[in-house]
């Protein structure tokens, strides 16, 4: 039986039990593995982590990659883990290849039923990858209105309550929820107060309400505020992606969050070794490729980079059929629209969802790599960066100044241009298309920092602050009185 399996099964070679449920409209009790838990007398103990999370494997995208690293590096230092995830079906695109690098001995327990792009999918199954961009964002304006925290809340009640069953169960020694969507926090809360185990609460990126969207009215940035201000209070533990984020959180008002820690994001070691024996340049060596991989939506500058492209085709005709941009990752069909109103449709290639094998590959085969991301966001750090900056290509960054993103990519030897110049950007393209065209290579130093940021250090780094927890959690913390 595969990995997509809804059945129990034991994992080759041990004890631990590989199991497979899907919850959807049906209540069910979680069959638990016992004495699974524990080692042998004598033997190291071993503790048990529950991840409760929206985007795990076979869903892809870039919110999967962190807490994958996080389920396959913990076991080494004692940690298992039980993941309640979404759906195998409930997102717009998935990966199945990722579903090979879970642990053998994971507990995953899916809930069925995603969030209003959940129903969307169901209708439209032949559009995964590709979405009309009018109608999402019509969506996110209602959801907005409707849906606090977010589209994901419906989900995240139905998981707390699969969530709490396997809690109940027992065997749990901590449990951990990694946003976005933020609804994950929301239903750990209770959870963590009703079963007394310390709670992690992990913020991929800052509070998407108010972070990356604008509250319609006052009182939906209240009440977003008051969200996310009893999560920061009542978990026992923050983790955040980036410095300027863990920064933030300081100088809000009211009282200080819990122990905020930065582990930032990083890169898979093993899938770079695997994509290094695929990486395809040109083997001709006939085009310049730029590329540019992950999700493509609410990324203004992907415009700009089209009309900076238009502007240097226009100054060097002779470019044209020797350039080409390669988008690899689901994206909204506006750029698409866009690049074929700008004369691009025979140099913009729109990939579609790859494998990430598959996008690795494509990051060491190019001659530049495009960085950019949604405007407004500075302690948003793509964590695409560090991969780029392991495929040992030429980066140019699309980032303001003072950005920590920027900053990062700076140290690691990439290019910078400000967002929405389109001048410098076309200036800056013609400048490394001449460069290639008269025989320059498209090579880049890896730093040697990178290192610190493979996900076999993270996760260690992870299981050392569990530890801490664990060994802490007959002291009960204050705080957990209030209701998220």
């Amino acid at each position: 039986m595969g990995r997509g399996g809804a059945r129990a099964q034991r994992a080759r070679g041990g004890g631990a039990r590989r199991r497979r449920r899907q919850h959807g409209g049906h209540r069910g009790a979680v069959r638990v593995a016992r004495g699974a838990r524990r080692a042998r007398a004598g033997d190291a103990v071993r503790r048990r982590v529950l991840v409760l999370c929206y985007f795990y494997p076979p869903l892809a995208g870039g919110g999967v990659h962190r807490v994958l690293g996080f389920t396959r590096g913990l076991p080494a230092h004692g940690w298992d883990c039980t993941v309640v995830c979404a759906g195998e079906e409930d997102y717009w695109v998935t990966d199945p290849t990722l579903a090979a690098r879970v642990p053998e001995g994971t507990e995953v327990i899916r809930v069925a039923g995603g969030s209003a792009l959940s129903a969307w999918l169901r209708v439209r199954r032949g559009d995964r990858g590709r979405r009309p961009g009018g109608t999402f964002s019509a969506l996110r304006r209602l959801a907005d209105w409707w849906l606090l925290p977010d589209s994901y809340a419906g989900w995240a009640r139905r998981a707390r309550a699969v969530a709490a069953r396997r809690l109940a169960a027992g065997g749990v020694d901590a449990l951990l929820s990694s946003s976005p969507p933020d609804s994950v926090h929301l239903a750990a809360a209770p959870l963590a107060r009703r079963f007394g185990v310390p709670w992690v609460a992990d913020f991929r990126d800052p509070w998407i309400g108010l972070a990356f969207r604008t509250p319609p009215t006052a009182w939906h940035r209240a009440r977003q505020a008051a969200m996310e201000r009893r999560v920061l209070e009542g978990a026992d533990l923050v983790l955040v992606a980036s410095r300027t984020h863990a920064e933030s959180l300081g100088r809000a008002p009211g009282p200080p969050p819990a122990r905020v820690e930065h582990l930032p994001n990083g890169y898979e070691p093993a899938a770079a070794a695997a994509a290094a024996g695929a990486a395809a340049a040109p083997a001709d060596g006939a085009a310049f490729t730029l590329v540019f991989t992950g999700t493509l939506s609410q990324m203004p500058d992907a415009e700009v980079v089209f009309e900076a492209l238009r502007d240097l085709l226009a100054r060097r005709p002779e470019a044209r059929g020797r350039l080409r941009v390669e988008i690899a990752g689901p994206y909204d069909s506006n750029y698409e629209d866009r690049a074929a109103a700008l004369g691009l449709g025979d140099v913009v290639a729109f990939l579609g969802p790859v494998t990430h094998a598959r996008s690795r590959a494509l990051q060491r085969g190019a001659d530049l790599l495009l960085l950019w991301k949604p405007r407004g966001a500075p302690t948003m750090v793509p964590g695409k960066l560090y991969e780029y900056l392991d495929a040992g290509r030429p980066v140019l960054a699309i980032l303001p100044p003072g950005d920590e993103a920027a900053r990062l990519a700076a140290d690691g030897g990439a290019e910078r241009v400000d967002p929405g110049d389109r001048a410098a950007l076309a200036a800056v393209l013609e400048r490394r298309w001449r460069a290639w065209a008269d025989g320059a290579p498209s090579v880049a130093p890896r730093p040697a920092w990178l290192d610190d940021h493979a996900r076999p250090r993270l996760a260690a780094r992870l299981a050392g602050l569990l530890d801490g927890l664990a060994a802490g959690a007959a002291a009960p913390r204050p705080g957990r009185g209030g209701r998220p």
